[in-house]
């Protein structure tokens, strides 16, 4: 596993940034700079570049922060339930400690992120271009990931409990330390994926199949 996380080098001693509204709407890059303890919904920022930024104690919850990059960022104990990233590009991010509960990542491109510590439960990653990436003690109940190109994707005790996967190849995806009871799947789309003994049982459906007790 090799992804690269933010540079905290470039992250060291960042002045704040008091009203991210009001500075959001004088430039469409903000750089260099923390944006913490904010409280905002229904907040809407379109076509903005954030760099070398740390979010930390933020509260944007059904907003739509759309066609966006983030290079270099950081979210810790933050709240974006319910808001749209579609259409946004992630390159060197880091989600920590955060609710994402029902985001919208349609045709995202995420490039070297990491989840962890989240609640992502009904995040749809649909037809999001995903690579080197990896989601560690997570919540993904009820996820999408439909349609999905993945390439090094890595999954450590997630809770992917009827996560769909429809059109989504898991070969070499290892699931084999995550729930995936319920799970959306086909046999293709499964083929090659690593799973552990017990987890067969919860891909029985795939076969039609039913076990007598």
């Amino acid at each position: 596993m090799n992804i690269l996380k933010p540079k905290e080098m470039l992250l060291k001693d960042l002045p704040e940034l008091e009203n991210l509204e009001e500075e959001t709407t004088n430039t469409d890059i903000i750089k260099d700079r923390i944006v913490q303890n904010i409280e905002s919904e229904n907040l809407e920022l379109i076509n903005i570049e954030f760099e070398n930024i740390i979010f930390s104690n933020v509260n944007i919850m059904n907003g739509i922060l759309e066609k966006s990059t983030f290079n270099n960022v950081k979210f810790v104990n933050c709240n974006f339930s319910n808001t749209s990233f579609e259409k946004c590009s992630f390159v060197r991010c880091e989600f920590s400690n955060c609710k994402i509960t029902g985001c919208n990542f349609i045709d995202a491109r995420l490039y070297n992120v990491t989840f962890s510590e989240s609640n992502a439960n009904y995040i749809n990653f649909s037809t999001a271009s995903m690579e080197n990436i990896l989601f560690s003690n997570i919540g993904l109940r009820n996820s999408y990931f439909q349609e999905n190109r993945l390439k090094n994707v890595y999954f450590e005790k997630a809770d992917l409990t009827q996560a769909n996967f429809s059109n989504t190849s898991l070969k070499n995806i290892d699931l084999s330390d995550s729930t995936i009871e319920g799970i959306i799947v086909s046999i293709q789309d499964i083929k090659g994926a690593i799973i552990n003994q017990l987890q067969c049982l919860d891909l029985l459906y795939l076969l039609g199949v039913k076990i007598k007790e």
